[in-house]
């Protein structure tokens, strides 16, 4: 008898995986972008992990292979969080995998990475990774790796992985214990911070989203201010019938004393979109670790953390709608004069990178609206 057939025999339990990675779309065009990422991901699937998965009697199953009827966000939520084994494709690192991924982590439970060479997020390059490339005989040698993480796995026990970087401060919590923790019978450690107190982590970086905030806020309104100022001025000449030289040369200072503060726009405008890009799956792992724990018992760091998401996302509502209408008005300012080419490209593309980042927010507080709903119901 070999070893795989030894080790499938060795458990009464049936072994479940649940692959986590990007899908893609099988009904998108031929060629398309979506259609080859489908393509490529089923084929990881087919040629690499459900065989070696395979050869020790696991069953490995796709998001797209659930075949029970419901909602699918809380059907992917379930088996992220309850199948015995996950291994996830971090190629690129899809936002829904590193939130998936988030949660996974939590759970304490037997996780392998794989994703494809220089594709690999710099979030979890700590975290040992299985890399393929796209080559008959890379894809063998990635399926040999996982077979024998697999093997030494049900041999000797999966380790723990360390969590990834934008989840270092949580750890698992009561309920969450991995199985080794429950076999101690150690007594727990009162001075211990609980996962909840650990989510300083995040809050420290929406602290520095709320700075930049306000710093956006106090720039359009410096911008707004020279505007109208601006605006005036033009309108004063324009009733005196000044030649267009004098308007030009207006239009010039204008420019030149919006050009500080459009740099400034452009600045903190991109630091805040990073900061949303960093933080968006530990947010996501955090709320979904929140939703996970009774309301009785989440205590008050989670209250007040959803109530920190819920707060940043009304200043952010309140500046999306002026920066809407503020960049409204910059693309006709453009056709002005080309003095007003560089601040006016630099507001806009200050205007694009918020919105995108608000409307995101708008997700995060979205969720934490409802997780305090269900808190006091």
């Amino acid at each position: 008898m070999n070893t795989s057939q030894t080790l499938r025999q060795e458990s009464d339990q049936p072994r479940r995986c649940f692959v986590v990675g990007p899908i893609g779309d099988p009904h998108a065009a031929h060629g398309s972008p979506e259609r080859e990422a489908y393509e490529h991901h089923l084929g990881i699937f087919e040629q690499v992990i459900a065989p070696a998965c395979e050869k020790y009697g696991i069953n490995a199953v796709r998001a797209d292979g659930i075949a029970h009827a419901g909602d699918i966000t809380e059907q992917i939520c379930r088996h992220v969080v309850e199948s015995d084994l996950v291994v996830a494709d971090v190629s690129g690192g899809n936002p829904n995998v590193m939130y998936e991924l988030g949660l996974r982590h939590i759970t304490g439970k037997p996780t392998i990475h794989i994703g494809e060479a220089g594709r690999l997020p710099f979030d979890i390059a700590s975290i040992r990774t299985i890399r393929y490339q796209r080559t008959r005989s890379h894809l063998a040698g990635a399926r040999k790796e996982i077979e024998n993480a697999l093997e030494a796995g049900l041999r000797d026990g999966f380790e723990l992985l360390t969590p990834a970087r934008v989840l270092r401060g949580l750890q698992p919590g009561e309920g969450l214990a991995s199985a080794s923790e429950a076999d101690d019978g150690g007594e727990e450690d009162e001075d211990a911070p609980g996962l909840l107190d650990d989510f300083a982590v995040i809050e420290d970086g929406l602290d520095e989203m709320t700075a930049d905030m306000e710093a956006i806020t106090k720039t359009i309104e410096t911008i707004g201010t020279l505007t109208e100022h601006s605006g005036t001025e033009m309108l004063d000449l324009s009733q005196a019938n000044s030649p267009m030289s004098a308007r030009l040369a207006a239009v010039a200072r204008y420019a030149e004393t919006i050009s500080a503060p459009a740099g400034e726009l452009h600045t903190v405008a991109a630091a805040f979109a990073e900061r949303m890009t960093a933080l968006d799956s530990g947010v996501r792992a955090a709320l979904g670790l929140i939703e996970m724990t009774p309301p009785d018992e989440r205590g008050e760091g989670a209250e007040e953390f959803l109530e920190q998401l819920m707060s940043l996302d009304e200043a952010a509502q309140e500046g999306l709608a002026q920066i809407g209408s503020f960049g409204t008005s910059a693309g006709s300012m453009a056709r002005v004069s080309r003095h007003l080419r560089k601040p006016v490209k630099e507001i806009s593309i200050a205007v694009k990178q918020l919105t995108s980042a608000i409307t995101r927010m708008g997700e995060w507080a979205a969720k934490a609206r409802q997780l305090a709903r269900d808190a006091t119901a």
